[in-house]
């Protein structure tokens, strides 16, 4: 397999990074989050109309430009490198690619195109408590338990006059305060034989109730969404969608895109890290002239341009990303922090964009993790636990990914649910310290 990037995908990065860097970067994110939207209304006006970048991966049919994972993955690379407040990851993510998997040609054709213009955005409501459950990433998402249980339990769906009623309530809804459109996860049947579907509810239509809740990470806005007898439409013709399935397809998508945001934010925070370890001096010294500083930094180093690479390969091979996923959080959160940590005093401080990269890695490890139970999940699907084992092709992908994408801070065989790593050796950490500008 060739994993060079061609010259048009360089062109994507290149062109988004210049965009992002000129409309402000991390530096700007206090004003973004602190609008209604929660992000920079202009900004994604700008990414839609100039770089079409909500439709990046649709059908050409529906107004998308038809691209696959890696283009995407490179987007959202760029978009972790500056911690890019945007509808991007709720709408084109999780929520298009439900309506493109589930939803009726006239489903499709009303709602696909205005997502790739920019001009509608989306979320997805899951009542369960657990985005990364319900997207098959820590655990099976067969049996429902993700969209909440009992008979009252989660959002209930009831037909009334023909018409489909919603009634409960989401915690955690991501960009669920602002989208203009509402894919929703409820139970239809009754108990106890109820099943989960998805419906489509308009964001301002009547019963419909949201608030948007203090997040640990501003970049991303969560709300939690109230339905009381909110009027819905199946999404789908007739009921019989298998709505577990097209969420876990897509959460494998959504674990390579990710991975290479996660990628991105690490990176950066190393950069920043870089520069300061040159110019910061202590002793009559730069403090990145002492050994013990390059050696972290090299250790660092290793860390991100391993998971760079496990990212793309899941971009490629999408049966690999909750593994990708998995090392590419810890690469965040080990490199923020310690990013935190190098930049001394000065990086502890509001005033400093260290502590938001920091907890974006946070954040995203809440809500798409925690790693250790992607990697444990990964490994029973691989049968290295004698059970829980799938089909022989998924599982020799799965156990081919897990020993391919072992690296620093991914576990390999039977050490793939406890998370344990090898440091790399002293010579390894010099060439790369070399590598890191350091």
């Amino acid at each position: 397999m060739d994993a060079a990037l061609t010259a048009e995908q360089h062109a994507i990065r290149r062109t988004l990074r210049d965009l992002l860097a000129r409309s402000g970067g991390p530096e700007a994110i206090p004003a973004a989050v602190r609008t209604a939207e929660g992000h920079d209304p202009d900004l994604w006006r700008r990414l839609a109309e100039e770089l079409g970048l909500p439709g990046l991966a649709l059908p050409e049919e529906y107004g998308g430009a038809g691209c696959g994972a890696t283009e995407s993955a490179l987007v959202c690379e760029e978009a972790g490198r500056a911690l890019l407040p945007t509808p991007l990851l709720a709408t084109s993510s999780l929520a298009a690619p439900l309506i493109a998997a589930l939803g009726t040609p006239d489903q499709r054709a009303a709602l696909l195109p205005r997502i790739a213009a920019g001009d509608l955005t989306a979320a997805l409501v899951l009542p369960g408590g657990s985005l990364a459950l319900a997207l098959g990433l820590i655990g099976d998402n067969l049996d429902g338990a993700w969209a909440g249980g009992g008979r009252a339990g989660g959002i209930q769906a009831r037909e009334e006059r023909g018409a489909r009623l919603l009634y409960g309530e989401a915690e955690r809804v991501l960009d669920g305060h602002s989208a203009g459109l509402l894919v929703v996860a409820a139970h239809t049947g009754g108990y106890p034989r109820s099943r989960t579907q998805l419906f489509l509810v308009p964001g301002d239509a009547p019963g419909v109730v949201r608030t948007r809740l203090t997040a640990l990470d501003e970049t991303r806005p969560l709300a939690r969404v109230e339905l009381r007898e909110a009027p819905a439409e199946l999404l789908g013709a007739d009921g019989t969608a298998d709505a577990a399935g097209a969420l876990a397809a897509t959460g494998r998508t959504v674990a390579a895109l990710l991975a290479a945001e996660a990628v991105g934010t690490a990176a950066s925070a190393l950069e920043r890290t870089v520069e300061y370890v040159k110019t910061r001096e202590q002793f009559g010294r730069p403090v990145g002239s002492f050994q013990a500083v390059k050696h972290r930094i090299a250790d660092l180093y290793v860390r991100v341009e391993a998971a760079r690479s496990a990212a793309y390969h899941a971009a490629r091979d999408p049966e690999a990303g909750p593994l990708a996923l998995a090392q590419a959080l810890e690469a965040a959160r080990i490199t923020t922090g310690e990013a935190i940590q190098l930049h001394g005093g000065i990086g502890f401080t509001w005033e400093h964009v260290a502590h938001r990269y920091f907890k974006r890695a946070a954040g995203d490890e809440l809500l798409f993790g925690p790693v250790h139970r992607l990697r444990d999940h990964a490994a029973r699907r691989a049968g290295l636990f004698g059970a829980d084992r799938v089909t022989p092709a998924a599982g020799a992908t799965a156990l081919a990914a897990t020993t391919a994408l072992a690296g620093p801070g991914a576990a390999s065989g039977a050490e793939a649910g406890a998370g344990s790593a090898s440091p790399p050796g002293v010579a390894s950490r010099a060439g790369s310290a070399h590598g890191a500008g350091v």
